[in-house]
């Protein structure tokens, strides 16, 4: 039996697994534009971080923080912003699967990843074929054009090629959080069973991690899976109310992604001085933002153009790099610095807008239809239909409409 907030808050195709509680029925959830606001933060915090905060080829000296030693201390950090993503992925996520099978939560993350993604490849190869900009990974590093296609899938470090960009690592990354809650969707999601997937996955991904097992530390994300798991019991939280056992899984997930970035992050990341204190501190900050956000703290925030933000967020991340690399070399000489990093970030979003204005848009609008329409006829079981011959009259003819003895032809 479902409560009427149930049937509210559900999507239409969702099928009531589990009752909740009358204590703490569901709230119903609309555009979280808090989010929205939270995921421009981190990709403007990434952006920053790579134009001004790490070692570069592209700018003298090879590194952008020398450049900028105003904003390097600080912007050094900005890879922290990658931790928010994971931690809004897994709220949002889940509440994308909520109710979905798992083909209508696959498309509905295809539509969303891809066809910005195609752009940023073609783009990074673009910029190679022109002016030679590309991201070497050491000494036997595949060139751009033999990344290309492996690129295009998105599966290119599970084969053994390099990325096109250095933070499409964080893409397969989402891969795998979205393989493990399409397994969850198929299962069919509710509050109790995500409640067990969490503490599984947690504790397991420790174990893998103890135990040394390859191909359990992939599966299992365990690098990355106390932030995907926060952000899962941060949404169970906001749709369902404060939860003490949540909010112990909470906990660990905050102790292990502390402790994991300090300990197993990149050298350059942990060096600065304090960065043993600093790490920890900026990721304590982060979840309890995302805290304010699961406790409806931050639902004041409403304004309209946070939404725009939130959609420019994905395609500002993917081509970022690809700017910077492209245009710094060639501004560089004739602008100075502080106007070259005013052109990369006026560039990243204009170009960011055009993305999601002329492809996102255009390609949703035309795949999802057909998406939709395919998966249904899986589900059916019905092969692809194919146009039949036209019968033929005992003469061996056919009427001028395709048809036999004037009648049309069944066409299956």
């Amino acid at each position: 039996m479902t409560t009427r907030d149930d049937q509210r808050t559900a999507p239409p195709d969702a099928v009531p697994t589990e009752a909740v509680p009358a204590r703490t029925p569901p709230r119903a959830i609309g555009r979280l534009r808090e989010l929205d606001v939270l995921r421009f933060v981190a990709a403007a915090a990434v952006m920053l971080h790579h134009f001004t905060g790490v070692p570069a080829p592209e700018w003298p000296g090879g590194s952008a923080r020398r450049v900028f030693p105003e904003l390097g201390p600080i912007t050094r950090y900005g890879f922290l912003g990658v931790e928010l993503f994971f931690l809004i992925s897994g709220f949002v996520i889940l509440l994308s699967a909520w109710g979905r099978r798992p083909g209508d939560f696959i498309i509905s993350r295809f539509l969303r990843l891809f066809p910005a993604y195609w752009v940023g490849v073609i783009l990074s190869l673009a910029a190679y074929l022109a002016v030679g900009s590309w991201v070497p990974f050491g000494p036997n590093t595949d060139g751009p054009l033999m990344r290309f296609l492996p690129n295009l899938t998105m599966l290119q470090e599970g084969v053994g090629s390099q990325r096109m960009e250095v933070i499409y690592w964080t893409l397969y990354v989402e891969l795998h959080f979205y393989v493990l809650i399409a397994l969850l969707a198929w299962r069919g999601i509710t509050f109790g069973r995500c409640v067990a997937f969490m503490t599984g996955w947690l504790l397991f991904s420790v174990f893998a991690l103890e135990s040394g097992d390859g191909f359990l530390k992939v599966v299992l994300l365990w690098r990355y899976a106390p932030f995907f798991v926060a952000g899962m019991g941060f949404f169970l939280i906001y749709k369902y109310g404060s939860n003490l056992i949540v909010w112990l899984l909470i906990a660990m997930s905050w102790a292990l992604g502390c402790y994991y970035d300090v300990k197993y992050n990149f050298p350059d990341f942990t060096a600065a001085p304090h960065s043993l204190y600093v790490i920890p501190a900026v990721v304590t900050v982060i979840f309890g933002i995302m805290a304010l956000v699961a406790t409806h703290r931050l639902s004041w925030l409403r304004w309209r153009g946070f939404t725009v933000l939130g959609m420019l967020t994905y395609p500002l991340y993917l081509v970022h790099q690809t700017i910077s690399r492209t245009f710094v070399p060639r501004l560089l000489p004739h602008m100075g610095r502080w106007e070259v990093l005013a052109v990369l970030i006026a560039s990243a979003l204009v170009i960011a807008c055009l993305i999601h204005v002329l492809v996102e848009r255009p390609a949703q609008r035309l795949l999802r239809p057909r998406l939709k329409a395919a998966l249904t006829r899986i589900r059916a079981g019905e092969p692809p239909r194919e146009p039949a011959a036209p019968p033929e009259d005992p003469n061996g003819k056919t009427s001028p409409d395709g048809s036999a003895d004037g009648e049309r032809a069944l066409t299956g």
